[in-house]
């Protein structure tokens, strides 16, 4: 039958929801989330505030870089989420002993 649905199955990375690559903005967008999930853990243990400081202000940054060049929804999703878990990061580094 012509109207048959071949089943077709394509292997993607579940961050390029458009059908097309986009390496840099992903990369960023992972890279953000990995510096949010440091700054988060880094929160619950005041010794490591140098850590958690650094790493939420870092995450933010590529965050930030990471929604300006967003092509899909996915990626956006992830890039906010890592700016608020890394800015909570941030503060509480603040918090806790700051930067220094």
């Amino acid at each position: 039958m012509s109207q048959t649905v071949s089943p077709q199955q394509q292997s993607h990375f579940i961050l390029n929801t458009d059908g097309r690559r986009h390496p840099f903005a992903n990369t960023l967008a992972v890279l953000a989330g990995c510096l949010a999930v440091i700054s988060a853990v880094s929160a619950w243990f005041p010794s490591t505030h140098l850590v958690g400081s650094w790493t939420g202000g870092f995450g933010l940054l590529a965050g930030l870089w990471a929604q300006m060049i967003s092509a899909t929804t996915a990626e956006r999703f992830i890039n906010v989420s890592a700016m608020i878990v890394s800015g909570v990061g941030l503060l509480f580094g603040l918090a806790h002993g700051g930067l220094y």
